[in-house]
């Protein structure tokens, strides 16, 4: 990787650590609300447009981790985005696969649309990156007023709905899934 991207990976490194520290039983000097005490999972599970994704949370047997200490940023396809997928991702033989998508929508760190608006204002017109759990790159940028998100290997999906901050991290929904069909 050259300096120019580890230097636009720089912004939502911060970020990411910056949200590491926070106390989850206070509002942030920024005035955001205090996160809830759910955690991750329990917050895809009470989300009914995420209950495609909850199923594939549990087959890819991530539940653990994602009630664990984190803090995570999960970028959380709706149901419409993942489509049958989510049904083909049911069973034991599907547990990997499952848990191969889940990593590839997770990064380090709590990461609200503040802080991603943030980077990307600073980060310029190549938008910004950021290393998921399964070791992908993520590229943000904006179009229009909408933040796009770019896998390496082309697949796009938009934040959409309201994002959920939680004790260990923060859901963001999306409209499409981060990894492309093979």
């Amino acid at each position: 990787m050259s300096n120019q991207r580890l230097w636009a990976l720089a912004p939502l490194m911060v970020l990411c650590l910056a949200g590491c520290g926070r106390d989850a039983d206070k509002a942030g000097p920024d005035g955001v609300a205090a996160p809830s005490n759910q955690t991750l999972a329990a917050a895809i599970a009470d989300e009914g447009d995420l209950d495609t994704l909850e199923g594939v949370v549990r087959n890819g047997g991530l539940s653990e981790v994602l009630e664990g200490k984190g803090p995570y940023t999960v970028f959380a396809p709706v149901n419409a985005a993942l489509g049958t997928a989510g049904s083909e991702l049911a069973g034991e033989a599907m547990k990997a696969q499952s848990a191969a998508l889940l990593r590839a929508h997770i990064v380090p760190g709590a990461l609200t649309r503040a802080d991603i608006e943030a980077a990307l204002a600073r980060g310029g017109a190549d938008g910004v990156q950021m290393r998921t759990m399964s070791d992908g790159l993520l590229t943000f940028s904006k179009d229009g007023d909408v933040v796009v998100v770019t896998a390496a290997d082309g697949a796009t999906a938009r934040l959409t709905g309201a994002e959920t901050v939680v004790s260990n991290g923060v859901v963001q929904p999306v409209d499409g899934v981060l990894v492309k069909a093979e």
